[in-house]
This record gives C-alpha cells, sequence and structure tokens, in this order.
C-alpha cells in the first residue's frame, strides 16, 4: 500500500509538470523562450470573467523576409506585432499597435490576407458586446464599427472571419445562435432591421434583410438552439462548419444555403471545428472532452479520440506534417511525380496535389496513401497531437507491406503561393467537397445545387438580388469572390437535454426538433463509443498553467496560447535556434522565460 501510494504521488507530480518539448516518431518539438510574446509588460493576466485569448496571423509580402504579423486579445486589450518566429527574438517592447477598450472585449478576430500588403492591413475584431470593428492596424486607423447601437444583434461575437476569395463579404456568428453576413461596403442603417425568409430547413433558418437601398446584414442565418461557438470555411470555401452549444456539427453548402449533412457530440455541447487540408475530414471538440472525426463524404462519425481530461477548446489539422505509407518498389503503380506531389502535400496544398490524394488505388495493395496529422489543446492545458491513420480512414481494405515515414515539411523550400505564412487562410484553396460526389441529401426541403460558373469575374451584382432567390445568392457570393491561391465563455451544462435559444426574435423559424439523446445516442448521428474506433494521442502534455485557447500549425514551428495571456512557439524538429547575429540579450528586459 505505501509503495502504491508513493508511486501515485509520484505520478501526479509528473503529471502536473509543465512540458518545454516533446518528441514524435519526426523528432524534437522543443519550447523558444525567446520566441514568447504577450502583454509588454508580462504581468499574469488575472483571466477571471475574461473572453479567450486568441490569435490571428497575417503575411504582408514585405522584401524583409520577415513578413509575417500577429495579433492577439488579452482581456480589454489588443495587440498587434512582427512575429519573428523561431530564428529571432521577440520585442515586447515595440508594438505596431495597441488598442485598450472601454465597457467591451475583444473576443475574436481575422486578418483578410487578399487585402494585406506591408503598408496596409484589414483586421476584423468582434466584440463581447455584439459589435464589429473594421481596424488597420499598420495605418492605426478605424475605419468601420459596424453594430454599433447593437440593433442587429446583442449578444457576444462568438467567431467573426472573412468570406474565402472575398474583399469585402464577412461572416460573423454571435452567442445567440445567430450569424449575419456582412459587406464592408454597407451601412447597418439607423433602425432594427427587418428580415423575409429566404430558406428553411430543419433546425435551421436563412433570412435576408429587407431594405429598399442596400444595407446590412445581408444575411441572417439562425442555427440550431444555444450559442453558436464556432464555424469553419472548407478550403476550398464552398461548405461552411458550424458547431453549437446544443450540440451539433451542421455543414452547410455555404452558396446554396443547403444542409450537407449533421452529427450530435456524445455529451454537451460543441466548441470547436477545423477541416482538413483536402476538405475530406472534419475534427470537432467539446465539453465531451472528445475529439471526434466525421467524413464530409460519407457523412458520419469515423472515430473519436480521448485524451483530454476536460473541454477541448481547440482542433487544428497540420498541413505541413504527412505520413506516407510506401510499399515494396515493385508494388508501387504510380508515377514518381505522383510520389513527390504526395510527400510535398502540406507545403504545396494546390489543387493537382488533391486531385492525386483523392485518387486512390483501385487494387488492395494501395500502394500510396496520407495520414492525416492534427492537434487538440483544451481547458486541462494540454496539448495532444493526433494521427488519423489508414486503418481508421479505410478499416475494410487490407494494408500493404508498408513502411511508414514521416515527411516534416522543411523551412527552407518556398511554399506555393503565400504558404505557411498564413495560417488559417482559406486562400489556397482545395476543392475537395466539390470533387467528391455527396450521398443524397437526407432532407426533401433542400432546394437542388445551382450550378454557378466560378470564373472568378468581377462583376458586382446588386445585393437586392439575394431577396429573389438562393441561386442569386449563389451569384452574387461567387462573383465578389477573387480567384486567388493566397491564401468561451461557456457555461457548464450537464444536462444532454433540450438547450433553448434566448432569442425573442419572432422571425427565428426555425423548425424546432427537440432531440432525445436517448434517442439520438446509438444511431448514425452519435454512435455508442464501442461502435466507432477510438484513437489514442501520439502525446498528450501539459504545456501551460491556465486553460490553453490556442494552437496554430505554421510551417517551421506550432504555436498555443494559453489564458494567463502568454503566445507561445514551438519550434518544429530541426527549426529551433537564434540565427548567428542573434541572441537573448537582444531581447528587451523580462522576455526571456
Amino acid at each position: 500500500m505505501l509503495l502504491f501510494k508513493m508511486a501515485a504521488e509520484g505520478g501526479g507530480k509528473e503529471m502536473n509538470e509543465i512540458k518545454t518539448q516533446f518528441t514524435t516518431r519526426e523528432g524534437l518539438y522543443k519550447l523558444l523562450s525567446h520566441s514568447e510574446y504577450s502583454r509588454p509588460n508580462r504581468v499574469p493576466f488575472n483571466s477571471q470573467g475574461s473572453n479567450p485569448v486568441r490569435v490571428s496571423f497575417v503575411n504582408v509580402n514585405d522584401q524583409s523576409g520577415n513578413g509575417d504579423r500577429l495579433c492577439f486579445n488579452v482581456g480589454r486589450e489588443l495587440y498587434f506585432y512582427i512575429y519573428k518566429g523561431v530564428r529571432k527574438a521577440a520585442d515586447l517592447s515595440k508594438p505596431i499597435d495597441k488598442r485598450i477598450y472601454k465597457g467591451t472585449q475583444p473576443t475574436c478576430h481575422d486578418f483578410n490576407h487578399l487585402t494585406a500588403t506591408a503598408e496596409s492591413v484589414s483586421l476584423l475584431v468582434g466584440f463581447s458586446a455584439g459589435q464589429v470593428q473594421l481596424i488597420d492596424p499598420i495605418k492605426k486607423e478605424t475605419s468601420k464599427l459596424f453594430n454599433e447601437e447593437r440593433l442587429i444583434d446583442k449578444s457576444r461575437v462568438t467567431c467573426v472571419k472573412w468570406v474565402p476569395g472575398s474583399e469585402n463579404l464577412f461572416l460573423v456568428a454571435h452567442s445567440s445562435g445567430n450569424m449575419y453576413l456582412y459587406n464592408v461596403e454597407h451601412n447597418c442603417g439607423t433602425t432594427a432591421p427587418h428580415y423575409q425568409l429566404l430558406k428553411q430547413g430543419e433546425s435551421f433558418a436563412v433570412h435576408t434583410c429587407k431594405s429598399k437601398s442596400a444595407r446590412n446584414p445581408l444575411l441572417k442565418w439562425t442555427v440550431g438552439e444555444g450559442a453558436l461557438n464556432e464555424f469553419a470555411f472548407s478550403p476550398d470555401g464552398k461548405f461552411l462548419a458550424c458547431v453549437s452549444q446544443d450540440g451539433f456539427l451542421r455543414v452547410f453548402n455555404f452558396d446554396s444555403v443547403e444542409l450537407h449533412g449533421t452529427m450530435k457530440s456524445y455529451f454537451g455541447g460543441l466548441l470547436c471545428a477545423c477541416w482538413s487540408p483536402d476538405g475530406k475530414y472534419i475534427v470537432t471538440g467539446g465539453e465531451d472532452d472528445l475529439v471526434t472525426v466525421w467524413s464530409f463524404v460519407d457523412c458520419r462519425v469515423i472515430a473519436r479520440g480521448h485524451g483530454h481530461k476536460s473541454w477541448v477548446s481547440v482542433v487544428a489539422f497540420d498541413p505541413y506534417t504527412t505520413s506516407v505509407e510506401e510499399s515494396d518498389p515493385m508494388e508501387f503503380s504510380g508515377s514518381d511525380e505522383d510520389f513527390q506531389d504526395l510527400l510535398h502535400f502540406g507545403r504545396e496544398r494546390a489543387n493537382s496535389t488533391q486531385s492525386r490524394l483523392s485518387k486512390r488505388n483501385s487494387t488492395d495493395s494501395r500502394p500510396v496513401s496520407v495520414t492525416y496529422r492534427f492537434g487538440s489543446v483544451g481547458q486541462d492545458t494540454q496539448l495532444c497531437l493526433w494521427d488519423l491513420t489508414e486503418d481508421i480512414l479505410f478499416p475494410h481494405q487490407p494494408l500493404s507491406r508498408a513502411r511508414t515515414h514521416t515527411n516534416v515539411m522543411n523551412a527552407t523550400s518556398p511554399p506555393a503561393g503565400s504558404g505557411g505564412a498564413n495560417p488559417g487562410s482559406n486562400g489556397n484553396s482545395i476543392t475537395t467537397p466539390g470533387n467528391s460526389v455527396p450521398p443524397p441529401l437526407p432532407r426533401s426541403n433542400s432546394l437542388p445545387h445551382s450550378t454557378v460558373s466560378n470564373s472568378g469575374s468581377k462583376s458586382s451584382v446588386m445585393d437586392g438580388a439575394i431577396a429573389s432567390g438562393v441561386s442569386k445568392f449563389a451569384t452574387l457570393s461567387l462573383h465578389d469572390r477573387k480567384e486567388r491561391h493566397h491564401e468561451k465563455d461557456h457555461k457548464r451544462n450537464h444536462s444532454m437535454g433540450h438547450i433553448s435559444s434566448k432569442s425573442s426574435d419572432k422571425l427565428n423559424l426555425v423548425t424546432k426538433t427537440k432531440t432525445d439523446p436517448a434517442k439520438t445516442l446509438g444511431t448514425p448521428l452519435c454512435p455508442r463509443m464501442e461502435d466507432v474506433p477510438l484513437l489514442e494521442p501520439l502525446i498528450c502534455k501539459k504545456i501551460a498553467h491556465e486553460r490553453l485557447t490556442v494552437l496554430i500549425f505554421l510551417e517551421d514551428c506550432i504555436v498555443t496560447a494559453c489564458q494567463e495571456g502568454f503566445i507561445c512557439t514551438w519550434a518544429r524538429p530541426g527549426k529551433g535556434g537564434l540565427l548567428p547575429s542573434q541572441n537573448q540579450a537582444n531581447s528587451p528586459s523580462g522576455t526571456v522565460v
């Protein structure tokens, strides 16, 4: 008994130790103390009652070779820095821009990668009181404030993103369960908007704004019940994945406003979602402490991962690390070019590469295939890395005699387009969802897919045309995009039952279907734990004192952040260390941990 107690105490001490490095089969990942960003005074932030710390990146394509810019929020403050990455020490004494807000807090933000230059960037910032601000932190200007009088929505902004390929359209989600499509060129009006029903389906409705002149919002989406916690565009920008406090993942065709498929969490709300680089899979995380992998093509759960001990706050795919199974040379039926393209998947992320990934060998041997790497962080302060492997993706096909290799993309090789400089950008489109023929929609009230030419035309279409039908909206949004290759304060809900929306808007004509969890569990919507493969994390490490809120994969590092307001850089294997001309003495006092 005494030995058992000592072992347990030793194990507890080990579990509580903050890790500064971890090893996977591709090598050692190491925390870089000289590349940690935070508020300049570095005083730990009291996170009680504050909104999650978020981080956004953009590359301004300047000639200095140091074009990455970093934005993060801590409490009432918003900072904008030059991000010097793994090779140079951070200089916290010189933020490009710093803003302190009164009466409201920043909750989320997103850069427009299409318009970013060394002289100007467009940054959207959402706030806890419902407003959205458009600012230029390089020029230190505030361009516009949307929903200023809170006539559109009074609830907290949970997610804001530019519509992929557009310089003007952006989408905003609120804790009311509503999403709104805005155009930066339009005003919001001086009175509350009036809406007209455009499209209605199971647990969602879409309205257009009735107005004689163009005004915001262009569209209002009501999705599920309870807060809409996050949304994510597919890599090709055509589909939208939404996760809500009611525990549902809903995937829409964004332009035709059709519901493609749904999934229910094992328990509680879903807090985060991300797409695989080729758009074939969506991973979600939430209050069931699980990561769940959902197939876009099959519209079903294919695996769950258990490693976290509390809510999962962020999930993200790593497009720069991929495992390639290589069979014996005599068995390989593809060309050398095909094989090299597979090796460079994640760095190139081009349509031609994706099409090769989607072409599976028709024989049982499957000589070359890709394994996906993704990560997750949670309120348990742990970072988990996961591999989605061949036996999970294709369980009914025998594996070939293969050797598994991991290819970590080389920072010295220039990425195609803007490459890894624009994390989170969907400009480097991979049109996988569109390439795969989805199963028939299970709902009879969905309109057929609109046939829209994605020719990159710059012709403008009046926003009033939206009200006349779904197909005209699809034309508007596609023509408004430019074809370029640039790229939770949550109240704990222990009940798996119905979560009622607090919205009193009488126009929310959503088909109310209060799903009984007892009837949902064990169905394709929410399989039982024993009905799907259970993933185990490659690594599961405690890396912070406070809950983790950020996970971003860059070409030469991984970036994490915690609620104390510290943004940390983890160098990939072989990528760490200062330049010879740099040393930590060059960093300002207090920047070295």
